[in-house]
């Protein structure tokens, strides 16, 4: 495997092929440095695009001929769906948000959230299947979503949530809680060590290399 996730706005994607679903990791916006992953399903072909950022004239070739069968939004913070309006607009995908946020993201761009989704909803790309994990507290509706490979580790994409080293940025005590709680039952407990995740700024990380440091976030609150 040649994956590692290291990409930089400007550069090259990176890609990384699963038994069943391809990844590719594009950074966008010098600026804000955003994460957009294209998932293609390697038998039928569909794709979906998480987050499209920013960029539309470096995410549209990326999508190519192929075409698009959704976006989803991982939450609704500008600077995650700068793209959406460009992107939508060119393939026709579905436009897919966390319940909570899906308002605030059609007052953003002005694009209409065709589906909003709660815990434990699941978005087909192809024959693969993603699982949406509500991680509250970045944002009310913020989401990750689950790929749990038959012939492998999870891979899981987790947004503003969860980053190597800590939480996403909340803004007070009660957010931080929640998220943090989400964090630990739907994540942590359930998942192992092996399983892979995909933030929506920088490099990757394993829930093993931050498990240990749970206690840390929490007592120092970020």
């Amino acid at each position: 495997m040649t994956y590692t996730g290291e990409v930089t706005p400007g550069g090259e994607p990176d890609v990384r092929e699963l038994d069943a679903l391809r990844i590719t990791k594009l950074a966008v916006d010098p600026e804000m440095s955003n994460n957009c992953y294209l998932l293609a399903c390697r038998r039928t072909g569909e794709q979906v695009l998480i987050d499209a950022a920013a960029e539309s004239d470096r995410l549209l070739p990326l999508v190519g001929d192929a075409g698009l069968a959704a976006v989803v939004t991982t939450h609704r913070h500008w600077d995650h769906h700068r793209a959406l309006a460009d992107v939508v607009g060119a393939t026709g995908a579905a436009v897919v948000v966390g319940a909570p946020d899906a308002v605030s993201v059609t007052e953003q761009t002005g694009v209409p959230v065709t589906r909003e989704v709660r815990q434990g909803d699941t978005v087909a790309v192809g024959d693969c299947t993603l699982e949406v994990i509500a991680l509250a507290g970045h944002t009310p509706g913020s989401i990750a979503l689950l790929y749990d490979d038959p012939s492998g580790h999870p891979h899981l994409f987790t947004g503003d949530s969860l980053f190597p080293g800590g939480p996403g940025r909340t803004t007070n005590e009660a957010d931080f809680t929640r998220l943090m709680d989400d964090l630990e039952a739907r994540i942590f407990q359930r998942l192992p060590d092996s399983t892979w995740f995909y933030p929506g700024h920088g490099n990757d990380s394993i829930l093993g290399q931050e498990r240990p440091r749970l206690g840390e976030w929490r007592a120092r609150g970020w």
